[in-house]
């Protein structure tokens, strides 16, 4: 049975989380995935643990081909896979591509119907195009920042990239299969310009409306759900720590019941909106009252949108991540497999084939370079004066 996907080939020149992270996904829903891989490596080729992990689990499903981009004979090899190929991704920094001589323009050239979908930090226009940045700094100018954290801490990172992934990868994949379905219906190709700040702008969904159509600015610890309710983390006898989330009615009058039980104290269920700060206090002192296991087995059988807070080994345990197949066994070359995070997306018509996990550099070159009619005699030029590794 053929994946959503199967139908497209893309050729992927990324290198740093997003990109990466969208053609693994596409990846993962059967795309042909060719990663076009710098021959003197980048951030994801180094030979470290993190750098191997990222690689492997990044480059799953795809394969890899290694040119050296700045000599004329790797953009000549390029420009004859764009025929072959339905889709384009880069995340380079506005004008690279083209310096290169492998812009869009430049590309549609070659191929009239070619999708070419270009992810950068600050996107294609604006004074802040050529402008470095990472992920703090797409959420700090996307006003993210300014209402996620604590009044006497200030901003606060979060342990993913929410800039890279939420307002990069998801976008990208979002625009790019939106871009297929017209070129099905009109027989045309486009451009598309993703920027992970215009997406972590995006993602004050409801703040930013509120604050748009006359509202407040959102302000740290200031809303019901960025700490300004007990809508928060509660910390442990023994350091650990709860989410609770028991917003309704009917979720907070179980919370109560187990406040009453276990910390002797008296809150009137009517009181639930606008007595937020004794509220929050009284939940403080009775989490801190019974260990983190103890308050597991207590909420277990509880249906009050309370849970422990995970460690990511306890959440890779979890029966219900486990139950979703969000732990994997790809295969790996040597016949053993490796454990991965798996596809979120399920589809009743066909599961995820986890073909291989991330391949070296190049490891595909000659392949590729055969299946496009060059010559072993051509090959061996190639390799010899490194234009291909």
């Amino acid at each position: 049975m053929s994946s959503p996907l199967s139908s497209l080939k893309i050729l992927d020149f990324s290198t740093l989380l997003p990109g990466p992270f969208a053609t693994m996904m596409l990846a993962d829903m059967g795309a042909d995935i060719l990663w076009v891989d710098a021959v003197k490596g980048n951030h994801l080729n180094q030979e470290n643990a993190r750098s191997v992990s990222m690689r492997e689990y990044l480059g799953r499903s795809k394969r890899s081909i290694a040119l050296d981009l700045k000599r004329p004979e790797a953009i000549t090899i390029v420009k004859r896979l764009v025929n072959e190929y339905d889709i384009i991704v880069e995340q380079f920094r506005p004008g690279v591509m083209e310096r290169l001589g492998l812009d869009y323009h430049s590309i549609v050239s070659v191929n009239p119907i070619i999708i070419y979908c270009s992810i950068t930090g600050y996107g294609q226009t604006g004074p802040y195009k050529d402008r470095a940045g990472h992920d703090i700094n797409y959420l700090a100018t996307a006003g993210v920042s300014s209402h996620s954290g604590r009044k006497e801490n200030g901003p606060i990172l979060s342990g993913i990239q929410i800039a890279d992934v939420a307002g990069g990868s998801l976008h990208a994949v979002s625009g790019i299969l939106a871009a297929v379905i017209q070129r099905i219906q009109t027989g045309e190709g486009q451009y598309i310009d993703i920027s992970m700040t215009d997406g972590s702008f995006a993602l004050n969904s409801i703040h930013g409306a509120e604050y748009l159509s006359g509202g407040s600015e959102p302000k740290l610890e200031s809303t019901i759900l960025n700490g300004g309710s007990y809508y928060d983390y509660y910390e442990t006898k023994d350091g650990r720590y709860f989410s609770v989330g028991s917003l309704e009615p009917k979720f907070f009058l179980q919370l109560l019941q187990v406040m009453k039980k276990y910390g002797n104290v008296e809150i009137d269920p009517d009181s639930q909106l606008n007595n937020q700060k004794d509220i929050k206090s009284h939940l403080s002192k009775t989490f801190k009252k019974k260990n983190y296991d103890d308050w597991c087995t207590t909420f277990s059988e509880i249906d009050a949108c309370v849970e422990p807070v995970l460690t990511f080994s306890e959440a890779a345990q979890h029966s219900q991540l486990n139950a979703r197949k969000m732990i994997v066994d790809v295969p790996a070359d040597n016949g053993i497999y490796k454990k991965q995070i798996g596809n979120p997306l399920k589809f009743s018509l066909s599961e995820t084939d986890y073909r291989h996990i991330g391949v070296p550099p190049g490891a595909h070159s000659k392949e590729i370079l055969l299946e496009i009619g060059f010559t072993e005699s051509e090959l061996k030029i190639l390799f010899d004066q490194g234009i291909v590794s």
